[in-house]
């Protein structure tokens, strides 16, 4: 039993540590990456067990926001490789292992 709770205070200290976003890459001018980081933060955790909502609303989020043609992926353990529009890509973590990618092409 003791064990148990041990496992959860570590879990908890591991989620406490790494809910905060993480840049990996970003060209994006820092309003615009302020505004992002904080569109998929809320995203990720509205959105905890469905990727796909998540991604939907950050892309339409973005949409209006910034124009059209903007992207999402949102995932565990991907690569990507993609063209992008100059000062339009974010990439980051958050959650520890969650990455998020969004990029704009016309």
């Amino acid at each position: 039993m003791a064990g148990t709770g041990e496992a959860k205070k570590e879990e908890a200290d591991y989620k406490r540590l790494h809910s905060f976003p993480l840049i990996r890459h970003t060209d994006m001018p820092e309003e615009m990456r302020v505004e992002t980081m904080e569109l998929c933060v809320t995203a990720c955790e509205k959105f905890a067990t469905n990727n796909e909502s998540a991604a939907k609303m950050i892309k339409e989020s973005m949409d209006k926001k910034f124009g059209s043609s903007w992207h999402v992926v949102i995932g565990e353990g991907f690569g990507f490789e993609v063209t992008h529009e100059v000062k339009n890509l974010l990439y980051m973590f958050f959650g520890g292992s969650l990455a998020v990618c969004v990029w704009k092409c016309s």
